[in-house]
């Protein structure tokens, strides 16, 4: 008889991962074991050093909170777990006390899951325990910090990469358009096919499967010294077995088998196995080109290039790079400083071509300044440009020359790097706008305007001005804005409980039953805006909560979150789950933006998987629950 309760948890448990990675019948085989508790509200399903249950937790119904016991004994609510979170596995693989509570916020059924019965799928299945590293190596609110990364199975440190490193993890560009042969075709064919179709070698395949390669040194060896005549079968001179791979091999992987076997190319195959049908191929050749992808080497052909349209081929190389880290999954935190340096190295290469195109040199000290995701370091895909000048004091007769120079200058800078990829800002927030290229004094005028007397409007428009980051120019410009910026601030906290207000202008994107809210009407109807709903909140409580602390040149908002969680120990788990959250939103919107060649900002969510969808939720989760606290401090309903 079929047991329809079994069934029914199955369903569940196929929306959620890690059961979502699971096949039908492992899944079941799960199913048929789950216990079903009903908990009313405020009872313990486990206590701090309680021992270990030989099960593990997800919620069907309800919520859990999950509660670190402080010193003096009071629970602390760290995170809380609702339909589809999973909860007191780590104990289990740690084989160690429970060092939490779990305790019921409201009436909740919770499935109670066997250890025994899963753990064979966790080390047996990648896919299952790569997710559970990532998503359930702690029991804080944070389950990806680096206190407790990868203790489910080892203890891996998080790898760190130079940037050349990070080059040769890229895959390996596959020629899909290679010649095959069978065994009796003759020398001399399988040659006139090579010179025809400009190619260096030929795989003989028997059933469209690799047996054997024959390669332009072959017949240097064998048919120019005159061993083997032209009509000779391939047969006999091909070199056999074939070395395979599967689709994605990278540089280095392919690198390091030439060298190992002494060959020049390499097959790739449906399963990266002689076994299966061959895809196609890979060459040194093809190595030595991709080498032009190489991030050092692109710093080079930037700082060497003589027109626009080089650099625009450039950045078509920066965002295959991109592309290629994406791909191979490294940590977003070196894939930004890489991809900062390029484009950043771009802007400055674009300043430095206008300023010799000038009629005359710049008539005083000047910085351009990057303003924006770029300012902060998290410009991966081309979006608008945003930028502004600041030059040195000029006596009053000459500001106005001075800034004609400057706006001049703009203007060639910024149409430049349109025609590179970087759009024009909607707004006007570019240099080559006179509001935006002002002498330092007019800029620290701005600035203790925005600070003193800003309404709402005008502080929705000005704090993109506080993630600046230098460029070009004189540093000393920038840090005197810096200096003053803070100065101004410490005398004027209504200005921090309006941006306190602003920051809470996008709450938490998720809405009844913990649904995404997406767009209502327009072009972008029901597609998930990540960028307003997702990115900004996080990107503008960083903003704010650092120039609280009046904290110098961090821009960037994970830096920013990692630098709060060591000002204010307190929230230190909240804050560096904001700072990985943050990670997590960039990567998002760059992959998106990857595969549909836009600048990643609407999702269509039914493109994403289910794993997707909860990390996301994880993410909004935190969002929350920092817009709570900077509620509480900021004390944001008296001004709003």
């Amino acid at each position: 008889m079929t047991n329809s309760i079994a069934i029914r948890i199955a369903d569940f448990l196929g929306k959620y991962p890690p059961f979502s990675l699971l096949d039908d019948v492992q899944l079941n085989s799960i199913a048929q074991e789950v216990r079903v508790s009903y908990f009313e509200q405020g009872k313990a399903i486990f206590l701090k050093d309680e021992k270990v249950h030989d099960l593990f937790y997800i919620v069907h119904k309800g919520a859990v909170d999950l509660q670190k016991v402080k010193e003096n004994g009071e629970p602390e609510t760290i995170d809380k777990c609702d339909e589809g979170d999973v909860f007191g596995l780590r104990p289990l693989f740690a084989k160690e006390n429970y060092q939490i509570n779990a305790i019921t916020d409201e009436e909740s059924i919770v499935y109670a899951i066997p250890i025994e019965h899963f753990k064979p799928l966790a080390t047996s299945n990648a896919n299952v325990g790569n997710f559970l590293i990532e998503s359930f190596a702690s029991n804080t609110r944070n389950p990806y910090s680096s206190e407790h990364r990868g203790k489910l199975f080892d203890d891996q440190d998080e790898i760190s990469f130079k940037q050349e490193a990070l080059f040769d993890l890229q895959p390996v560009a596959v020629v899909k358009k290679m010649i095959t042969v069978s065994k009796d075709t003759s020398l001399k064919k399988a040659a006139t096919l090579m010179s025809k179709k400009r190619v260096g070698s030929v795989i003989v395949v028997e059933d469209k499967k690799p047996v054997g390669i024959v390669t332009d040194v072959d017949f240097r060896e064998y048919v120019g010294t005159g061993i083997f005549g032209i009509e000779t079968p391939v047969e006999k001179v091909m070199t056999s077995p074939v070395i395979c791979y599967s689709k994605g091999i990278t540089l280095a992987q392919a690198q390091l088998t030439m060298m190992k076997h002494k060959i020049n190319h390499i097959c790739i195959t449906k399963d990266g196995t002689p076994n299966t049908k061959v895809k196609g191929i890979v060459s040194e050749h093809d190595i030595m080109v991709s080498q032009g992808n190489n991030p050092s080497v692109l710093m080079k052909a930037i700082n060497r290039a003589s027109s626009t349209p080089k650099l625009n081929r450039i950045q078509s190389k920066v965002l295959y790079l991109l592309e290629g880290y994406m791909k191979n999954n490294i940590p977003v935190t070196h894939v930004s400083k890489i991809i900062f340096e390029l484009n950043d190295a771009t802007i400055k290469r674009t300043i430095v071509r206008c300023i010799d195109k000038m009629d005359a040199p710049p008539p005083c000290n000047f910085a351009w300044m990057s303003l924006g995701s770029q300012g902060r370091k998290e410009q991966l895909l081309h979006t608008d440009q945003d930028n502004a000048i600041v030059f040195e004091d000029v006596p009053e007769d000459k500001l106005e020359e001075t800034r004609a120079y400057f706006l001049k200058l703009a203007k060639r800078v910024t149409k430049r790097l349109n025609i590179i990829g970087f759009e024009f800002c909607p707004a006007e927030m570019m240099a080559r706008n006179p509001k935006y290229c002002l002498s330092l004094s007019e800029w620290k005028q701005q600035f203790t305007t925005w600070i003193t007397s800003s309404g709402m409007d005008d502080i929705l428009l000005c704090q993109i001005f506080f993630d600046f980051d230098i460029t070009y120019g004189d540093v000393k410009l920038t840090n005197a804005i810096s200096d003053h910026i803070f100065k101004t601030l410490k005398e004027n906290k209504l200005f921090l409980n309006r941006l306190a207000v602003q920051a809470l202008r996008n709450p938490s994107p998720l809405g009844f039953f913990r649904q995404f809210l997406v767009e209502e009407g327009g072009e972008k109807k029901d597609l998930f805006d990540i960028k307003k709903r997702g990115i900004m909140p996080l990107t503008d409580a960083a903003r704010l909560l650092i120039l609280e602390h009046r904290v110098k040149n961090i821009s960037n908002t994970a830096e920013r979150f990692e630098k709060l969680a060591q000002l204010e120990p307190n929230n230190k788990e909240l804050y560096l789950a904001c700072a990985y959250s943050s990670k997590v939103l960039l990567k998002f919107r760059t992959r998106q933006g990857l595969k549909y060649k836009s600048n990643g900002r609407f999702i269509n969510l039914e493109d994403l998987s289910k794993e997707d969808k909860v990390k996301l939720k994880r993410c909004f989760k935190t969002i929350k629950e920092v817009q709570e606290l900077i509620k509480i401090r900021f004390e944001t309903a008296y001004h709003s």
